[in-house]
């Protein structure tokens, strides 16, 4: 079976999640979709600090889709401080079949894109700004940075392009 691994990177709100939940869909079944928020605060309810299980976790749950899924994606904020060595782990991991993406939006452009979110009651500007870690890269070879300027439909089809290769 061929086997990739979909990373997706990026601050609160700036897109990821649809972008991942498009691309599942997209892909169709066996497509195995790794969420660090469904993880972290939904299946381990902790919070997002050095060492966290959810670290584990994701990384537990990405390896198992190597052997059992087409397509793996594992998205969320991420913070290459955090999460940098399981994601690098992960990619070694895969082979070097791994697309990674960092959404490089500015501030303005992730509040705007947030207030079209569902959950865009369940946490403002402040708390955007607050979480706000720009120039994240995780810095690996053929990291693809999501700019400004790019749609939803715009970013879904380069990434599906790039699966072809």
């Amino acid at each position: 079976m061929e086997f990739k691994l979909i990373i997706l990177r990026g601050n609160s709100g700036s897109g990821k999640t649809t972008i991942a939940k498009s691309l599942q869909d997209h892909l169709g079944q066996g497509t195995l979709l790794v969420s660090q928020d469904v993880v972290r605060r939904d299946m381990l309810k902790v919070h997002d600090r050095d060492g966290n299980p959810s670290i584990d976790l994701i990384r537990q749950i990405a390896e198992y889709g190597k052997d059992n899924c087409e397509f793996v994606i594992v998205e969320g904020i991420l913070m290459k401080q955090r999460y940098g060595d399981m994601l690098n782990n992960l990619i070694q991991f895969y082979e070097q079949k791994a697309y990674t993406y960092y959404f490089d939006l500015s501030f303005e452009e992730t509040v705007t894109r947030h207030y079209t979110r569902s959950q865009k009651m369940e946490f403002g500007e402040d708390s955007l700004l607050a979480w706000w870690h720009p120039n994240d890269f995780l810095g690996v070879e053929g990291e693809v940075l999501i700019t400004n300027d790019m749609s939803q439909d715009d970013i879904l089809k380069q990434i599906l392009k790039e699966l072809q290769k």
